[in-house]
This record gives structure tokens, sequence and C-alpha cells, in this order.
């Protein structure tokens, strides 16, 4: 029988991480055309409200109910305003091990959204949900991302030499396409303890399931 993730909302002082819905669809739109989520990921450029439509209503659910994974929209708690996405991929339930990436919107990035959705997600994964390995593939050249998961407490594993293609946008507005290398990370149960203080810090997170 195929696992699959509950319907969960995660709460830190300054976020909130629930499920996505179409009311997010403008706000996620405007967040993929970034010039910066059109280099590190390979989210269609332009990307359209239709897309971003059919991503919430017909991809997200059925990553969710086939078991390979979720998408949680990251908000924050006093502006109900959406900061990003944080996205579980490659779910194996007989490892106990997910792949963990995040888009930020522009206008929120270096405020630490980043690592503290993250890292919220990290403490639900393995407490509650009993997970034993979260695994992160950073692009060789970003070093925004690099940065995220060592503040969580992941450890650099080793690179997967030409693994990951990332994209140029020329002064025309085309793309090209260049390959790089992953930096592959990992999260264990183990090496959260020095997280954790630094989430404790500001006020921790709670998690609500059968989130409506």
């Amino acid at each position: 029988m195929t696992s699959t993730f509950p319907n969960i909302s995660i709460s830190t002082e300054r976020l909130v991480l629930r499920p996505l819905d179409e009311d997010d669809v403008p706000a996620l739109a405007e967040m993929m055309n970034d010039e910066q989520v059109g280099a590190w990921t390979s989210v269609p450029q332009p990307y359209s409200e239709e897309q971003a439509r059919a991503w919430v209503t017909q991809h997200v659910p059925g990553e969710r109910e086939s078991g390979r994974g979720t998408d949680l929209a990251v908000t924050e708690f006093l502006t109900q305003r959406l900061v990003g996405v944080v996205r579980l991929t490659e779910t194996d339930w007989h490892v106990r091990s997910t792949e963990l990436s995040y888009i930020i919107a522009p206008w929120a990035r270096g405020e630490g959204y980043a690592s503290e959705a993250a890292l919220a997600t990290a403490q639900w994964l393995l407490g509650d949900q009993k997970f034993e390995r979260i695994e992160l593939r950073t692009a060789a050249d970003n070093t925004a991302a690099q940065q995220v998961a060592q503040k969580i407490g992941c450890i650099s594993e080793g690179v997967l030499r030409g693994a990951c293609i990332v994209r140029v946008r020329a002064d025309d507005g085309t793309w090209s396409e260049v390959r790089s290398d992953y930096i592959v990370w990992s999260l264990l149960p183990e090496d959260l303890d020095g997280a954790s203080e630094e989430l404790a810090d500001t006020g921790g997170f709670t998690s609500f399931t059968d989130w409506n």
C-alpha cells in the first residue's frame, strides 16, 4: 500500500507552511517568472497563470496521492503573502527518505525564510513522520542554496558530475542551457541538534494535520 504525506500545516514564528490552493496561483506565477528561478530550476519560462493553476490543481495532488511527494506553500504568518514553495519529491517510503527543494520569491530573499522553512520541514519529516534521510541537491554555482543547506545542518556527500542543467538568460531574453554539477547534501536525524537550537531561538514550530 502506497504511503502518502498528510495534509499538513507547519507554523514557525514568521511563517506558515500549508497546502497550495488556487488562491496562490497569481503570486505563484509571478514568483516562477523570476530570473533566478529560471536559472536554477526546470520551471518553464515564461510561466503562465494557467500553468500555475494546472500545477496546483493537478500535479501537486497527483504527486501526493501517488506517494511520490508533496508541495507546501510558504506564507508569511502576519500578511499571509506567498513567500515561496517547499517541495518533497523522489520519496522512498521503505527507506524513509525524500528529496527536499525550495523556491523563494525574489522580494523575500535575504530574510532567512528559505532556511526557516526548510528546517521546519526537516524537523517535521525526521520527527513526526519518522523519516531517516532528507536529500538536497544544489547546482555547483548556486551558492545561496548551498548556504541554506549548511545552515540547516546538512552534510555534503559529494559531487554528481555533469548531472545538472542550468539556464542562462541572454540580453534579448532568450534562455540557453549549460551543463553543470550537482552537490549532494543529506540530513539525518542526528544532524539536527545544532539546527534545532537555532530554530528554537526563533520560536520553534508546531504542526497541524488534516489542514483545510
